[in-house]
């Protein structure tokens, strides 16, 4: 027997897993091509590396500052793209890690990529570095990593604090070209200001799929796109309703 007040939470996720096979499974046959808007900073990032091949100097990428939540897995996603390009235009990659369970993921994705790429030879053991566990011990070791190899490109995806204006200011003054992507509303500004480029919000979450058109991913991202157009329909239709004193779909979701 369904515990009740369970009814609703558990047909809404029965409905938001249907969605979403279903976008996937049409996508991967190509019966659904997914439109997804171009994102000026996700396209920025081939010419920094091609900026940095030229200067003959090194590119640097962050993950951000948290441990395994969506933001650091979308910044993932991003290194992966990064490293596939550093692999083509044979530039230096120095990936800094703050936490350190995030560290032997990445390492392995930087060395998977350089394998995909047929280079296994670029992947050293300093690649991917982990700094520091403590907020500002980090910042000031991926600041000096900055200054110390005066990279021409500054890639920082994921979870960032206090210690975003730090390392923007930091690659502003090695004259590094930066392209930034948060979902931390706090730290939006601070890149905008810094930075050449923003990702805000929503945009890191679909870098990879942006980045990669795997179908899979593209899929799962229309799928979520429906359904919160889905949502916001009940919103504003709840809304109306209840100003009239219809409290139907309010009640339907205490059931």
């Amino acid at each position: 027997m369904i515990k009740e007040g369970t009814r609703t939470l558990l047909a809404i996720v029965l409905l938001f897993a249907g969605v979403s096979y279903y976008f996937i499974t049409q996508t991967l046959k190509g019966k659904i091509k997914p439109y997804l808007r171009r994102i000026a900073g996700l396209d920025a990032i081939e010419e920094a590396v091609g900026r940095a091949t030229e200067m003959g100097r090194p590119i640097h990428f962050s993950p951000g500052m948290d441990g395994f939540c969506a933001e650091t897995f979308a910044g993932l996603s991003v290194l992966e793209y990064v490293t596939e390009l550093s692999a083509r235009y044979n530039t230096d990659l120095i990936v800094s890690i703050r936490v350190a369970t995030v560290f032997p993921v990445a390492q392995e994705m930087v060395r998977q990529a350089y394998l995909t790429a047929g280079k296994p030879d670029m992947f050293k053991e300093d690649t991917v570095r982990y700094l520091s566990g403590e907020q500002f011990a980090y910042a000031a070791g991926a600041m000096g990593i900055l200054h110390r190899y005066q990279c021409a490109g500054n890639i920082m995806m994921g979870v960032f604090y206090a210690e975003s204006m730090l390392l923007s200011e930091s690659g502003a003054q090695v004259g590094a070209m930066q392209v930034a992507g948060t979902a931390s509303l706090a730290q939006i500004a601070f890149f905008v200001a810094a930075c050449d480029y923003t990702l805000i919000g929503e945009e890191l979450y679909v870098a990879g799929a942006y980045l990669s058109q795997d179908p899979q991913r593209l899929g799962s991202i229309a799928g979520q796109e429906y359904l919160k157009m889905f949502v916001m329909a009940y919103l504003v239709l709840g809304s109306i309703l209840a100003t009239g004193g219809v409290n139907f779909l309010q009640d339907l979701l205490s059931k």
